[in-house]
């Protein structure tokens, strides 16, 4: 691995963990909007 690997291989880490957190994010928003329907029975 050059230099150039390993420093695209560090940017593609970063980006993952910042998907990871919106991915994150993201589901719990859907779950607490699911969750008044769920407990009314829709």
């Amino acid at each position: 691995m050059d230099t150039n690997d390993v420093k695209r291989l560090k940017e593609l880490e970063e980006e993952n963990t910042k998907l990871k957190k919106m991915f994150a994010e993201v589901s719990l928003e859907n779950h607490a909007m699911k969750a008044p329907f769920v407990k009314k029975g829709w």
